[in-house]
């Protein structure tokens, strides 16, 4: 179904609409709003962040790192269509689609919107049983939104205000000031939400073509249970249940969690972390395709994964580290060099952090270390 999509309204005005009655409103892609709640999809309500109807909620095997956010994901589809499922990439989404992802903080001992103090937390988002975020516990930053028109994806940041009564439209992105607290002590950090032309970065798997695509929602992210509403299921088949997806193969790929060891192997484990923060440039077509450094979870691990490769220039960025990955050699490894920094001339992914991620670098530096092998 192509859907050339107007300004669809049901109610005439959302805040005229009770809970039970706001209806998603795809806009027109000229004419996109400036507050996010007029898209529908999520909104506050009574101190709370709200789902609305038939928005499902969803949650990743392994998702992209971004500086201990937590994230509260949602897929909406328009009535009568489905996504078509694909097992080696992003499903086939349906003209209309809505896919947002909101970054929030659990709020820390001691927050305040002067110290703004937020935990550091290594986990899934927990919202309430009915998919809700109360939001005296809870900071949100910004929801990202992927609209699905005609002419393709587009991606649009929204930037929550003070009052966290709504989002607005920040095409040229935004800089918030945070204090991370975790066990380990605090740090603080300047929390970049990206502007409208920097979500392509990630978002732009193949560098020849430049298609605006979704890059979380594949089978192997995907297969995983989540707690509804409803019940404990399988996403897959929950969506599936509920005709937002069709065509699930019998045999659908492992889902592979970086922090659960499961029956994934430590290889596994980071291989599935290695995908989601940096195959979207760096896998055969991808924006850093000259590097030949491949990460996507499919790949070989061998020389262009990383094994005993010299560096394509790279500057500091190597470290005066001889190979990308050196077997048996964590701490003589570029990879593992990139993540242990902050520093923008440094780090690795690129776009995204500004903390450095602690236990992956712990995960990572075990995984290199138990390599077996000489250069």
């Amino acid at each position: 179904m192509r859907l050339r999509v107007a300004t669809i309204v049901v109610c005439l005005a959302l805040s005229s609409c009770g809970p039970a009655e706001r209806v998603v409103v795809v806009h027109a892609i000229d004419a996109v709003p400036q507050r996010l709640s007029d898209w529908g999809v999520l909104y506050t309500a009574g101190r709370r962040l709200e789902l609305n109807n038939r928005v499902m909620p969803y949650d990743l095997n392994t998702p992209l790192f971004s500086d201990y956010a937590l994230k509260l994901r949602a897929v909406w589809v328009p009535d009568g269509t489905s996504a078509t499922y694909r097992a080696d990439q992003e499903f086939d989404f349906p003209v209309g689609t809505i896919i947002s992802k909101t970054f929030h903080y659990e709020k820390a001992l001691g927050w305040s919107a002067g110290s703004r103090k937020v935990v550091a937390a290594d986990r899934d988002a927990t919202p309430a049983d009915d998919g809700s975020l109360s939001l005296d516990d809870y900071r949100l930053i910004e929801t990202r939104l992927l609209v699905r028109y005609a002419e393709g994806w587009r991606a649009l940041p929204y930037v929550w205000d003070d009052a966290q009564d709504d989002a607005y439209l920040e095409v040229a992105g935004d800089i918030q000031l945070l204090e991370l607290v975790s066990k380990a002590g605090s740090q603080e950090i300047a929390y970049v939400v990206p502007d409208a032309n920097q979500c392509a970065g990630c978002h732009t798997p193949n560098h020849s073509t430049r298609e605006l695509r979704p890059v979380g929602p594949r089978a192997w992210q995907l297969n995983r249970s989540y707690d509804y509403a409803d019940g404990v299921a399988n996403q897959l088949e929950y969506w599936q249940a509920r005709e937002i997806l069709e065509g699930v193969a019998a045999a659908v790929p492992a889902g592979v969690s970086w922090t659960e060891p499961g029956d994934a192997t430590l290889e596994m484990r980071a291989k599935a972390y290695l995908d989601a923060n940096c195959a979207h440039c760096h896998n055969p077509d991808g924006a850093a395709d000259t590097s030949a450094l491949h990460l996507n979870i499919d790949a070989a691990v061998d020389r262009h994964y990383g094994v005993c490769k010299t560096p394509v220039a790279v500057g500091r960025g190597s470290g005066d580290r001889p190979y990308d990955i050196y077997p048996g050699r964590p701490e003589e490894s570029i990879l593992l060099f990139r993540m242990q920094h902050s520093d923008p001339a440094i780090a690795m992914p690129e776009l995204g952090r500004a903390a450095v991620h602690a236990e992956a670098v712990y995960l990572i530096h075990n995984w290199i270390a138990g390599m077996n092998g000489e250069c």
